[in-house]
């Protein structure tokens, strides 16, 4: 390993655990706020109150889940610089640009390679909405990525309202 290589790892390993010591931190935070506000008891007012309540506890399900899923990356990236393969575009083989890692500690991709899997991805998207249209509107559930049930559970729920 030349200087840069080892500077850029002690670097990169410093970010990461950094990061991974963060998060484990929120995580484990959130986990407790949500026991404790479990424990408590709360008697809503009306429907409309518990509803709130509910919205606000889905809300802080996911962000736990959010943050739980970035350490499991980083985690992975913290594997993938011990076996020296951190920084490596899984696609091309290319190394990831450092300012890309820096922005993003586990990206997997280098920038030319995500743009071509997210325009893939949005390809994709659009022709299941167009085969959707073609059969009268009718969406068969399991041409849906969760992005696009969540988006829908979203438009459904803002009817409801």
């Amino acid at each position: 390993m030349t200087n840069y290589q080892t500077s850029r790892y002690v670097d990169l390993r410093k970010m990461l655990e950094g990061r991974r010591l963060e998060l484990t931190s929120e995580v484990h935070g959130k986990i407790r706020d949500v026991r404790t506000d479990k424990g408590k008891d709360r008697e809503p007012l009306n429907l409309g109150e518990s509803s709130e309540i509910d919205i606000q506890e889905d809300i802080e399900l996911a962000l736990i889940q959010m943050k739980a899923e970035t350490l499991n990356k980083i985690n992975e990236a913290l594997k993938r610089l011990e076996e020296d393969s951190y920084g490596n575009c899984f696609e091309c083989g290319e190394e990831i640009n450092e300012a890309r890692l820096r922005a993003l500690l586990f990206a997997v991709r280098c920038k030319d390679c995500e743009e071509a899997r997210e325009l893939t991805e949005q390809q994709t998207l659009a022709e299941q909405r167009l085969d959707s249209s073609r059969r009268g509107g009718c969406v068969n559930i399991n041409d849906l990525s969760i992005q696009d049930l969540n988006t829908r559970n979203r438009r459904n729920r803002n009817i409801l309202l």
